[in-house]
């Protein structure tokens, strides 16, 4: 891409003068109620009804452009396209959207709502991250308006498992309103299966937070998870607040899928720079070996070679080092080349 068509690109991500369009008839702020005071929530009104709005910016995690090897990577697998349609939205970071919800259940199932459906874009160079919150269930068919709205606007959707658990948690909840059509979406990018293949071997467990601090260079960031709420206590938490508890621990809550909507879209800008670039700056052996497995598996054969040797020379233990050697000297053989593979 040359540097006008990026400067255009960065041109039309700065802010506008109006604000975002509300669904009509519009928002107020919302008086007398716990969980507008200590949230700084609008009244958000559709023609279902209404629901709580929470809306922020962040400076950082800073705009990352998409590259196309890296949109090559992440949406096909060996032998795979994509249509022309699909990657004009892909390549378009205006026709992105950022989505994370938090349920009353972690196992899915129809009985299970997102009582938070966190959802961002680029903006300005920053990240715009909007909330939408269910003060009850009665909200939920305001919520999924909205929702739809700001899918048709963005219809690439970028999660983190979002592909086994959010979405189809979300569909699912379009069909009960028997109301509301579920948006059909141009792309869905879930980044937990290219984290996994990137950094499972060095880190075990791949879970934002992990992520966060051993990928993301977190405390470069000014982020803090210190006082995190655990996933498996938000459920209650809102059970509690709608049998007339506090809110108070709901604002937790917030400042978690707040977190990890900013986490998605900075794991998005490391995972796109790793996969545009022909030498990556990674140096742990291992975080290469699982660069070259996952190139391989998406039919970048040169380059998973590549990454294979210098994972080799970086260093690896002892199990992997043979693994590597061994995928190396196959990779050899199946591209002809049979004294190197015998040499492996």
């Amino acid at each position: 891409m040359s540097s006008l068509d990026k400067f255009s690109r960065l041109a039309a991500l700065k802010p506008v003068q109006v604000a975002v369009p509300l669904a009509e008839p519009g928002n107020e702020p919302m008086q007398g109620d716990e969980i507008t005071r200590l949230l700084g929530g609008l009244c958000q009104k559709t023609k279902f009804g209404q629901h709580l709005t929470i809306r922020n910016w962040y400076s950082t995690p800073e705009f990352a452009e998409p590259d196309g090897r890296s949109l090559d990577l992440l949406t096909q697998n060996r032998d795979e396209t994509i249509s022309r349609k699909t990657r004009a939205a892909l390549e378009n970071p205006e026709k992105w959207l950022f989505l994370d919800t938090e349920t009353t259940g972690l196992a899915g199932g129809t009985g299970t709502y997102a009582f938070l459906t966190g959802i961002g874009w680029w903006d300005a160079g920053g990240l715009q991250v909007e909330q939408l919150f269910m003060r009850d269930f009665t909200d939920e068919l305001s919520v999924l308006c909205e929702l739809a709205e700001r899918i048709a606007e963005r219809p690439v959707l970028v999660t983190f498992n979002g592909k086994t658990f959010d979405w189809p948690l979300l569909e699912s909840r379009f069909t009960m309103s028997r109301r509301i059509v579920a948006p059909r979406l141009a792309a869905h990018l879930d980044l937990l299966h290219p984290a996994r293949a990137l950094w499972k071997l060095r880190l075990g467990s791949v879970r934002l937070i992990e992520l966060e601090q051993e990928v993301l260079d977190a405390e470069r960031l000014g982020w803090r998870r210190a006082d995190d709420v655990a996933s498996a206590l938000i459920p209650q938490f809102y059970f509690d607040y709608l049998r007339g508890g506090s809110a108070a621990p709901l604002a937790s809550v917030v400042r978690h899928n707040q977190m990890d909507l900013r986490g998605l879209a900075a794991l998005f800008g490391k995972i796109n720079s790793i996969l545009a670039e022909e030498e990556p700056e990674e140096t742990d052996g291992r975080d290469l070996f699982g660069l070259s497995r996952y190139l391989n598996r998406r039919g970048d054969a040169p380059r998973a070679a590549k990454m294979c040797s210098m994972a080799i020379e970086a260093g690896l233990p002892t199990e992997h080092r043979h693994q590597a050697s061994r995928e190396l000297a196959l990779m050899a053989k199946r591209r002809g080349d049979h004294a190197e593979a015998a040499r492996l």
